[in-house]
């Protein structure tokens, strides 16, 4: 595929991508940049939240993983459904009902401004760096369809993406994403589709006998319940499947401004069961075409990549099938990483002004509008800089090594909730932060022992043993709450 062909698809999304910004940002105030004024139905929501729950990582990493650990993703996708009902039905009520813009703002009211300031630096730091390595890794992919071709290095490449995202997302924030989003996961599971569809053409196989292709596959392997201590053992996926869903999407900024966009508590819940249902087919996709694709290098006699997030972007690109692949591919790639990019600057934007500089309590309205300009060019050029840094010293491994820092980065955050929830304790002191800090080492001490001591893998359930160890220190430096004190909910 031609770079000139990839350069002219990229403006052409970028085109009506601010053309669908421009329009839906206008008269945006402070509370349509934070949460979009709650003026969002349900359905409108539902669609947007389809293409949020997949990154460009999501995009390249998913199909490439086939190879190495077949659909056993589908595991997660059960605890991810499990988490959805939790945030639904736990989450939601306590956050409608609370009124808050910041989820932060929650850890105030329960235990004040420590807890508040820890759970917003906790987010801020999980996302920086788990959004960073997103970009990073599809600037990357871009770096080689287009950027080597003109001599054009990676940091020009980098800044030029930030500027983008930064350009649509500065007026409208969940305003403009919503609408953005759409379109995302319109071309997110149209590209999908199609792929699946110009491969299929190749092999010469019908609907059904694609079916049978895949039922007799041994990629297609879901359940694994047969050695506990691997990283694939079915309960293990599961639980990390429901914690990372809670913690990564009930408890972060990012993903919940689009939910607690929808006018009332009742609209919120219906769309995130329905974006579960949504996620479930979609990943489905995702994995179908990641068979395909090797079952078509084998077909077409290819070099198989070193790297499973490399197989997509080389077959629909370079491997001999139909412009069309290569076009959609693109589309696909760059309006999940545009959306991604432009919510998780949104929520940062909104995280720091609100959490951090205390934006509505400080600040009139046209002060707050100014402070949080130049808070967005800031959490756009910290992002940027992170970027640059996985790709001066980072590791290449990808959709596993998001959720391993999910691991680490969430796990005081999720502590943090479930302790204000499940209990009536007050916390004393300002031990809070430092609880925050020791607890992710702690769980990475349990690591390593019970991998080098008891040759069990902790997997992606590490983020429950993170919880569990701030739980614990929370404890420690808790009081019984007085009888006058506000409730927890």
């Amino acid at each position: 595929m031609s770079p000139y062909l990839v350069l002219i698809t990229l403006a052409v999304y970028i085109f009506l991508l601010f053309v669908l910004a421009h329009f839906s940002s206008r008269g945006a105030d402070n509370d349509g940049f934070f949460i979009g004024n709650r003026r969002t139905s349900w359905p409108r929501a539902t669609l947007a939240m389809i293409g949020a729950a997949m990154s460009g990582v999501t995009f390249i990493s998913v199909p490439g993983s086939v190879a190495a650990d077949s659909f056993s993703y589908m595991q997660m996708v059960v605890g991810f459904t499990l988490g959805q009902l939790i945030v639904a039905f736990v989450l939601i009520p306590v956050f409608y009902r609370s009124g808050v813009v910041s989820l932060y703002e929650y850890l105030d009211r329960r235990f004040g401004s420590t807890a508040h300031l820890t759970g917003a630096w906790c987010f801020l730091v999980a996302k920086v760096v788990g959004s960073a390595l997103k970009i990073y890794v599809v600037c990357l992919v871009m770096q080689l369809l287009v950027f080597d071709h003109f001599n054009v290095g990676f940091i020009a490449n980098l800044a030029f993406t930030m500027l983008l995202v930064w350009l649509y997302t500065f007026r409208g924030g969940v305003r403009s994403l919503i609408v953005t989003d759409i379109l995302q996961s319109l071309c997110l599971v149209a590209a999908v589709v199609i792929c699946i569809a110009v491969v299929c053409g190749r092999l010469d196989l019908s609907l059904g006998a694609t079916i049978a292709l895949v039922k007799s596959s041994p990629y297609s392997q879901m359940w694994f319940f047969d050695d506990p201590s691997s990283a694939r053992y079915f309960w293990k996926m599961v639980d990390g499947g429901a914690l990372c869903l809670v913690a990564m999407t009930g408890l972060d900024q990012d993903m919940m401004q689009r939910n607690m966009s929808c006018r009332t508590k009742r609209d919120s819940q219906i769309n995130i069961v329905l974006t579960a249902l949504c996620q479930i087919v979609v990943i489905l996709l995702f994995l179908v075409l990641g068979l395909l694709l090797y079952r078509y290098i084998d077909f077409a006699d290819l070099p198989t990549p070193s790297r499973g997030d490399d197989v997509f972007p080389f077959v629909a690109v370079q491997g001999g099938l139909p412009l069309i692949a290569g076009v959609v591919f693109v589309i696909g790639l760059i309006s999940s990483t545009y959306s991604s990019a432009g919510a998780s600057l949104t929520s940062l934007t909104t995280s720091f002004t609100i959490d951090i500089l205390g934006g509505r309590r400080r600040y009139d309205e046209a002060t707050l509008t100014r402070l949080r300009r130049w808070v967005h060019v800031a959490m756009a050029a910290v992002m940027m800089a992170m970027a640059y840094a996985f790709y001066s010293f980072g590791n290449d491994s990808v959709i596993n090594l998001v959720f391993k820092l999910a691991g680490y980065t969430y796990g005081p955050i999720l502590g943090l909730f479930a302790f204000g929830l499940l209990t009536r304790r007050a916390l004393r002191g300002r031990g809070v932060a430092l609880v925050a800090i020791l607890s992710p080492i702690a769980s990475y001490l349990l690591q390593w022992v019970a991998a080098d001591r008891f040759d069990y893998f902790i997997g992606f359930e590490l983020l429950g043993y993170n919880a569990l160890f701030t739980i614990f220190g929370l404890w420690l430096i808790s009081t019984k709450r007085n009888s006058n004190d506000e409730s927890s909910t």
